[in-house]
């Protein structure tokens, strides 16, 4: 099972959702509307903007949930494998600690630093391709980032798996970050120690 947290755009009628049900895993997709045209619910903001069809073609398979929801909980669930997110520092260190595979589509502000860090330099995850013109993807391609870092066998997903392993030991390593604690107050006490030049 996979997971992913989205946020349709207020410009957007549909999302672009269809292709992360093309893998053929179960899902749970929770989608917000942060911005109204006029007071209606969550229900009747998504029926307008899913695609018609739509929840017909996933019964059984997968849940749409509008709102709030503890992610970190539902992140650290058995069956959970895979996280889409928009690559938030936040969303990304619960998905890496929680030993889902990431996949990143960045929207806006430090989105795009943190999925380039991680991607590129930490070799965790995969960000979505897009057009470099004009920002947009293909649904192929969230499917596609999906079972890059979803394969088992094929080298690039065992790769970065590892790495995943690796990071979310070294993170969550108590001597190590004990000993980052005390090297940063350390270098407090020696600043605040410090004559004044």
């Amino acid at each position: 099972m996979w997971y992913t947290c989205s946020a349709f755009s207020k410009t957007g009628d549909q999302p672009n959702n269809n292709s992360k049900f093309a893998t053929g895993c179960p899902f749970l997709v929770v989608l917000n509307f942060p911005q109204r045209e006029k007071e209606e619910d969550d229900k009747e903001i998504l029926n307008r903007k899913l695609p018609k069809g739509f929840k017909e073609r996933v019964k059984g398979r997968g849940i749409v949930h509008c709102g709030w929801v503890q992610q970190q909980h539902i992140l650290q669930h058995k069956s959970v494998g895979c996280f889409v997110c928009h690559a938030g520092f936040s969303s990304v260190m619960e998905g890496l600690i929680a030993d889902c595979q990431l996949v990143m589509l960045p929207q806006k502000g430090d989105q795009f630093l943190n999925s380039v860090l991680f991607e590129k330099e930490l070799g965790v995850g995969v960000e979505v391709e897009r057009n470099e013109a004009d920002g947009s993807f293909r649904r192929e391609a969230i499917s596609e980032a999906i079972r890059t870092v979803m394969a088992k066998e094929e080298s690039e997903g065992k790769k970065r798996r590892q790495n995943q392993k690796n990071w979310k030991e070294f993170l969550m390593n108590e001597e190590v970050q004990e000993k980052f604690m005390v090297e940063f107050v350390k270098s407090l006490r020696d600043l605040v120690a410090a004559p004044e030049k």
